[in-house]
């Protein structure tokens, strides 16, 4: 078989543009949104220095005079704004899925239902529509709002395979009625993939997404897996994340050899009261020149993590941003934002 002609485009494909969903009162960031925000202004800045920015707002002119008074103006020039009512600020897992084909890119619309019903999210479930009957960038509409899918439950290399978690796409309260043949059928079809990795250990403490991927283990680029690693047994995760990892040394490439595995350092652990919050490097997003990553203010372990992605990315500028706020809201980087490929081209 030749390359596949109808692919989900992977992180490290050529992007167009970025999505962030800013925060507001509104949202559960209410009673820190000046903390919240400052890591959002951050990662707007991180984003815009080197390539566009759409920013999701339901207060388009506060925000921008924000960061008119924060960015430099090679920033700014690169910012679109679209106003839009909005539930929270996760955008990995409200936003499209962009799947490339010969006939161009199609704009793939999943329902999101707040993890499970576990929040509410009907307006965040209607910002795809919102942004494409605004004609704010091109593409092929795909409704498949029938079938809940968020993008940090999946991982692909754009070549035919997907990983995920058992514990998040099989969970019943997610498409109660699909068994795991029926999942893979329907992800085969829309996605184009030809191979499931499932992964069935591995959490973390204070998650409340069902173990999402982008949390645990990532694919990269040449067959590699970047993974959490626990290595204090005293710590309560680390049976799960040991029969992770020896489950990952089980799962074989495309062509039959083992991934090249690069173990991600787990963060001491950060409280808020007596909950433990989810903090995980491997919750990073790639751009076409750099990686941006979670930072925990744990200097040695950061920098860890920092040498680690740089081994499976070591063409891109490694770029840490404090996301302590956003484990707040038991979120980090990758959760907070969603790259969209060459093709979709902001109007």
């Amino acid at each position: 078989m030749g390359e596949i002609q109808h692919f989900l485009a992977p992180e490290w494909y050529p992007q167009s543009f970025i999505q962030l969903t800013w925060p507001h009162s509104a949202t559960d960031w209410g009673y820190m949104l000046e903390e919240v925000t400052e890591c959002y202004v951050c990662l707007a800045y991180e984003i815009a220095s080197r390539t566009k920015l759409l920013v999701v707002t339901p207060e388009v002119e506060s925000v921008k005079a924000l960061l008119s008074k924060r960015l430099p103006e090679h920033c700014l020039n690169r910012i679109s704004y679209f106003e839009c009512p909005t539930n929270d600020t996760w955008a990995r897992d409200h936003a499209f899925l962009c799947v490339l084909g010969d006939g161009g890119v199609e704009l793939y619309d999943y329902r999101f239902n707040g993890w499970g019903g576990k929040f509410s999210a009907e307006l965040d479930n209607a910002i795809n529509r919102r942004l494409f009957e605004a004609s704010v960038f091109n593409g092929k509409y795909v409704n498949c709002l029938d079938f809940e899918l968020e993008g940090g439950s999946i991982e692909t290399d754009g070549n035919g395979t997907l990983l995920t978690t058992s514990q998040c796409l099989l969970n019943p309260n997610r498409n109660p009625s699909y068994t795991k043949s029926k999942i893979e059928h329907k992800l085969a079809s829309d996605l184009g993939i030809e191979r499931f990795l499932w992964l069935d250990y591995g959490y973390l403490a204070g998650d409340d997404t069902d173990s999402h991927i982008d949390t645990l283990a990532r694919l990269c680029p040449n067959d590699t897996i970047l993974y959490v690693k626990c290595s204090d047994r005293s710590d309560e995760h680390f049976n799960a994340l040991s029969m992770m990892e020896q489950q990952l040394l089980s799962f074989r490439t495309k062509s039959g050899e083992p991934f090249r595995l690069l173990p991600l350092p787990l963060p001491k652990p950060i409280f808020d009261g007596k909950e433990r919050l989810p903090a995980t490097y491997a919750n990073y997003l790639v751009m076409d020149s750099a990686v941006l990553y979670p930072t925990y203010g744990q200097n040695n372990l950061d920098d860890e993590a920092r040498l680690m992605i740089q081994k499976a990315f070591p063409n891109h500028e490694i770029v840490g941003v404090d996301c302590t706020a956003l484990i707040r809201q038991h979120g980090s980087l990758h959760c907070a934002t969603m790259q969209f490929p060459n093709g979709v081209l902001l109007e």
